[in-house]
């Protein structure tokens, strides 16, 4: 037996270490590598609470949070004052803000940079010093915007005065908000706060959100889900590029505003301000987002993630079965693409409630849709599609409603599984754009970045726990 198997060509199959893997080409034999690695690393604790979240109970629940997820039917039906439709914003100075709760003293510049320019917009403060000095003192108060059914990008403040989208789910019939976007460059989202970033505000308070509102009304409530899935057949991954999905907006709307009683020059200038800002459809995709989301939280024993966000200071994950409790770890520095001047030093945390697109299997998740976004830090095509792939090794489903025609129009990964993400040790990858650290100063580039596990390992922990 031992003579006849050294006589015959031996075929090595390489589980686990590369470097095997390469020393075996190197003396050319024929070996095949398996990507292995021990569940949870390793870990002897997570693999035995893996174990334990093996069962029919959670299978039954994510089911169920599945579904939820995929009948869900957004609707953009009105646009408000903020104070109008959220609660908390009604009657003192408060404010909310992107990501898990934080108080002034951790925010970071850009979070502080937009809380001052809300204060001066709201007229609580004449000066970016006197605004300062009422958030220290306490006197402005601080909510998240999950919290509060609203999601916002970046630094996310929402102020009383400012309009909001008003998304409805209608599958569900809960209601998600967002505000509106202001562009690219120096954004009060961003931390700016000056002259030029007020007098945008005020115009879009005075002329373009009264518009948009006076349209929707002759239009009637906008299929956000349409929109979102034409987009992605267009090159959009509804995250850092929404160029398709904005004009997909500018044509529903478009016609209807012109129609208002509107003056020519306040139509023409709201349809340049589209025109111009790539990503004006995000904050209403972000709010589509929310309200999907929501939908699936609360449902006992689910291991679904339902949101992943950031406030410049902190990552946060939130998990179906846990509902409304935040997990955290200290938030990472994107892989950047730096505009012209700035460098890595000048490069704030990752901040935003913009990845509950990722939540939702847009962004890096839906990459293979939008290779123009990894290729500005660096990657090409077969990196996007390889992005798409590995985030649905951590998803539940592939979503047919949304397919991707450069991955054979598989449709994108979506429920994230937070057992899969401990299992497998792979973290959700995440598009964004990234602020300077300093107050005031706006945008330094756009890049990429993996979620950290920290958080998710907690939110494990505790997940497990309740089974």
């Amino acid at each position: 037996m031992t003579t006849k198997l050294f006589r015959q060509d031996i075929k090595v199959i390489n589980v686990g270490l590369a470097r095997f893997y390469e020393d075996l080409k190197y003396q050319r034999a024929k070996v095949t590598k398996v990507d292995w690695r021990p569940p949870a690393g390793g870990n002897l604790k997570l693999i035995q609470l893996l174990s334990k979240a093996e069962s029919e109970e959670v299978a039954n629940a994510n089911k169920i949070a599945v579904k939820k997820i995929v009948t869900s039917s957004p609707k953009l039906i009105d646009i408000k004052r903020a104070r109008d439709v959220i609660g908390v914003l009604r009657g003192n100075m408060t404010l909310l803000h992107s990501g898990p709760p934080i108080e002034w003293e951790r925010m970071s510049g850009p979070t502080k940079g937009g809380v001052i320019g809300a204060a001066i917009f709201e007229g609580w403060a004449s000066d970016a010093r006197q605004a300062e000095e009422l958030a220290k003192s306490g006197q402005i108060r601080f909510e998240t915007c999950h919290d509060n059914s609203a999601v916002g990008p970046m630094a996310g403040i929402i102020s009383p005065s400012m309009s909001v989208y008003v998304v409805k789910n209608e599958e569900n019939g809960n209601i998600a908000f967002s505000n509106l976007n202001e562009g690219v460059g120096r954004v009060l989202r961003y931390g700016a706060y000056d002259e030029e970033v007020q007098t945008r505000l005020k115009f879009m308070e005075d002329v373009l959100s009264p518009l948009l509102k006076a349209a929707l009304i002759i239009t009637g409530p906008l299929d956000l889900k349409n929109i979102m899935a034409q987009s992605l057949q267009m090159g959009d991954e509804l995250h850092t590029r929404n160029v398709a999905s904005s004009l997909l907006l500018l044509k529903e709307l478009g016609p209807s505003m012109v129609n208002t009683d509107f003056s020519k020059s306040d139509i023409s200038a709201s349809i340049d301000f589209i025109v111009k800002n790539q990503l004006f459809f995000l904050n209403i995709a972000m709010a589509a987002g929310k309200s999907i989301m929501d939908a699936a939280n609360g449902i006992r024993a689910s291991s679904v993630i339902t949101a992943l966000t950031r406030n410049g200071t902190d990552f946060g994950v939130r998990v179906s079965a846990l509902k409304d409790k935040w997990f955290t770890a200290p938030a990472p520095i994107p892989k950047t693409l730096f505009f012209p001047g700035y460098k890595e030093e000048d490069a704030n945390p990752d901040i935003g409630d913009s990845a509950i697109m990722e939540t939702n299997g847009f962004g890096a998740f839906a990459s293979a849709a939008s290779p123009a976004v990894v290729q500005v830090v660096g990657g090409d095509v077969k990196e996007a599609l390889r992005n798409t792939i590995k985030m649905s090794e951590i998803c539940l489903i592939k979503d047919k409603s949304f397919p991707i025609p450069q991955n054979n129009f598989e449709g994108i990964p979506r429920a994230i599984d937070l057992r899969r993400i401990i299992e497998t040790g792979t973290a959700p990858i995440i598009n964004t754009g990234v602020a300077n650290k300093k107050p005031g100063m706006g945008t330094v580039g756009f890049g990429i970045l993996d979620a950290p596990m920290g958080a998710f390992i907690r939110a494990f922990e505790e997940y497990a726990s309740t089974l």
